[in-house]
């Protein structure tokens, strides 16, 4: 792992982009990493655009600022790229992760001439079949751990039974639907070409 990772997250407010950033943060934090995960909060309801923010390092994180040049950006809504530039300072030797069902050649117009690495994932569907319902950040978190390889999938996979377990602790019947999302996501993501 390089010496700092810097991810961002654009979302719509209600999709979760916040909860998978810090639940990210958490898990890197739990395998002895230095981390930061945080929103960028304006005046947000259901539905607005959102962004959301990690810092994950090796050494002590220094800088306190929001992320302009990004290794990764998550996009948790396709329709975003229409509405806000997502690539904006986006490192060409990074990636974009994209919940999407269109082909490359669909998305390329939208990247604004990115010519770095996208990955796609359907994190709608991979949500229905595993927990019934649409929650598009947890194939998405499990989608960001794969690409960047910020820590190896086991731990990945053990803390986040182990989060979901406190999480959910009033509701324990959603936590195998999100350990199978993220299992179903981990094998799901890939690279458009």
């Amino acid at each position: 792992m390089k010496d700092i990772i810097e991810i961002r997250w654009h979302g719509r407010g209600g999709q979760g982009a916040k909860t998978a950033s810090l639940l990210l943060a958490d898990a890197a934090f739990n395998t002895g990493k230095y981390i930061q995960g945080f929103p960028e909060y304006g005046p947000e309801r259901m539905g607005a655009p959102i962004t959301a923010f990690n810092r994950i390092s090796t050494n002590p994180i220094k800088v306190h600022s929001n992320i302009y040049e990004p290794d990764y950006v998550v996009v948790v809504d396709d329709t975003l790229l229409s509405a806000v530039d997502v690539t904006a300072g986006l490192k060409e030797d990074g990636a974009i992760i994209i919940n999407t069902t269109k082909p490359i050649e669909e998305l390329k117009p939208e990247l604004n001439g990115y010519k770095g690495r996208v990955y796609g994932i359907d994190a709608r569907e991979i949500s229905i079949k595993a927990l019934g319902k649409y929650f598009p950040n947890t194939p998405m978190l499990a989608a960001i751990v794969k690409v960047s390889q910020i820590m190896p999938e086991d731990d990945f996979i053990k803390d986040m039974q182990n989060s979901f377990k406190h999480k959910f602790a009033k509701k324990p019947e959603v936590i195998e639907g999100n350990m199978q999302a993220i299992k179903m996501a981990l094998q799901e993501i890939k690279e458009l070409q």
